[in-house]
Parts: structure tokens; sequence; C-alpha cells
């Protein structure tokens, strides 16, 4: 029998505070090397705040945050991503008045090896034709569509482990979003792990291996996504899907 894929991201008892406010009370998840692992759950679940705790834009009140064997909980955002933990926020957070590429380069600032930025380049332009074309364009003048496509596209010119990606259909009209997620199963199928945070239960069960459910800042349900996908009591009691 083969090995299970290693675990390359293990979050135990996470919780983050706001003073007074809880924004997560208590996650756990895991996500396996070459996996792709859904997080869902309605707004205000915790989603964002999961992810935005796992790559240190947030600060972690309690738990652990074990990546590559390491816990990261607790250091800075520079140091994660250095660490090959790449974050595709949601609202994109582009450098509106730079070019595309500039942004693209900008996602490249934690690489040790430069000489590796044309490589990467051409990945990014690989995955998303569409930036090539407006690689000159200025960032606050492209579609909701194209600024998603830059935003992921930004963060994977780090050359993450693990790329985060935070609600990336919201908003966007259903043609882009098939467009978005045909791309992230073409970085899934060239080996690369992904936590994904979204609303759209279908589409993030469909993309997944595996899922974990989110209510009120809690891990409440996790399993095979394939039979989240089939099972309607699952989706209709957690998720709100009637």
């Amino acid at each position: 029998m083969s090995q299970p894929p290693p675990t390359l991201l293990k979050i135990s008892h996470l919780e983050v505070r706001y003073g007074d406010l809880i924004g997560v009370a208590d996650v756990s998840l895991e996500v396996p090397q070459g996996s792709v692992v859904a997080l869902l759950g309605s707004n205000g679940a915790g989603k964002t705040t999961t992810l935005n705790a796992i790559a240190g834009i947030v600060p972690v009140s309690k738990g652990e945050v074990n990546f590559a064997g390491e816990n990261i909980a607790g250091q800075p955002a520079y140091a994660i991503v250095r660490k090959g933990l790449a974050l595709s926020p949601e609202g994109w957070r582009l450098f509106t008045q730079q070019s595309v590429e500039n942004n693209l380069l900008l996602g490249a600032t934690p690489l040790a090896d430069r000489k590796r930025i044309p490589d990467l380049l051409d990945r990014v332009y690989g995955v998303f034709p569409r930036l090539k074309e407006r690689r000159l364009q200025q960032a606050g003048t492209m579609s909701g569509g194209e600024r998603q496509m830059l935003a992921v596209g930004r963060a994977l010119m780090s050359e993450p482990r693990l790329l985060l990606l935070d609600e990336p259909s919201l908003g966007l009209a259903p043609a882009i979003v098939d467009t978005m997620y045909d791309s992230f199963a073409a970085l899934h199928k060239a080996g690369q792990t992904i936590l994904l945070a979204e609303q759209s239960v279908d589409l993030a069960l469909e993309a997944a291996d595996h899922a974990y459910v989110l209510q009120v800042g809690r891990t409440v349900l996790e399993g095979p996504a394939k039979a989240m996908l089939d099972n309607p009591d699952v989706q209709r009691i957690y998720l709100g899907v009637e």
C-alpha cells in the first residue's frame, strides 16, 4: 500500500481574539501535501480570520499552526511567506496604480533566489494567459475577474508550498468563476497544495479532496469532499443549502 502524503499544515485548537471579541473560537484542520482542502461556512463563520491567522496577518491567541513541522503561530507575515506559505486575500489588495507585471514582481519579494523570477512569471502567465495580455495595464483598470487572477498570480510568485485562497469566487460572474476553478484544477494537477475558503459550497466541494465546515468560529464537521457533496443533510444542516 502506498503511504499517505505527509501533512503540510496542521492547525490545533486555533483561537483568535480581537480584544473581547472572539473571531475564531476553536478551529482544527489538516492539509496533506499535494491536496486541495476546502474550508466552508457561511459569512461570519471564521474562514477569513482562520486564513489570516495562518498567514500571520492577525495574531493567534491560543493553539498551534504547524507548517512543515514548525509551529509558526505568532510569527510575522513576512517571515511566514518566506517559509513557503502565500495568501491570496479576499478583496485582492492590489497596488492599483501599478501595472499587472509590477504587482506580480512585488509578489516575488520574499524569494531568496531572484533568478527564479522569469520562470515564475512564465508559470503565472501560463496559468492565467489574460494576465500576459494585460501585463502593462494598470491593475486598477482591470475587471473584477482579472483582479482576482492577478491576486492569485501574485501569491504564486513567491513559489509557495501552500497557497491559501480566500473567497476567490466572491462577486464574480459565473463564466469567470469557472475559468478560475479550471486554473485551480491545473495548479492542483501540477502538485500545488491549496487551502480554499469559499462560500460557494458546490464549487469548493467539487474542487477539493477533503473539507472542513466552520460554524461561529468552530470546526463542526469534516470529511471527504465527495461525501459532503453527495449528502443533502450535510449541506442543509451545516451549510444552509436548500
